[in-house]
C-alpha cells in the first residue's frame, strides 16, 4: 500500500520535532506494509477530517483509503486534531 501526505499534512509533519517525525514515518511504513492496515485504525464518526485515524503516541493522523493508497489528511496532537 502507498502513503500520500496532503500538502497540509506534510506541513504539519515538518513542524514537529525530528524524533516525532521519524516515529510517525516509521509507523506509517509499518501500517502500509500490513495486509490490512485498518485493523490498527479507528473509524471516525465525523468524516470532515477523514474517515479513519491512526494513533501514534500523543499524535493522531486522520486519513482516508482509496484503492491501494492511504491519504494522510491531518497530523496533530490528540487534543487539537478534531478542532
Amino acid at each position: 500500500m502507498e502513503i500520500f501526505y496532503t500538502y497540509k499534512a506534510a506541513e504539519q509533519l515538518e513542524k514537529l520535532p525530528v524524533t516525532v517525525q521519524k516515529r510517525i514515518i516509521d509507523k506509517m511504513r509499518f501500517y502500509a506494509s500490513q495486509e490490512n492496515p485498518l485493523k490498527f485504525a479507528e473509524h471516525l464518526k465525523d468524516y470532515r477530517e477523514g474517515e479513519y485515524r491512526f494513533r501514534i503516541g500523543d499524535y493522531r493522523l486522520t486519513f482516508d483509503i482509496k484503492e491501494n493508497t492511504i491519504y494522510i489528511l491531518k497530523i496533530a496532537k490528540r487534543d487539537k486534531v478534531y478542532k
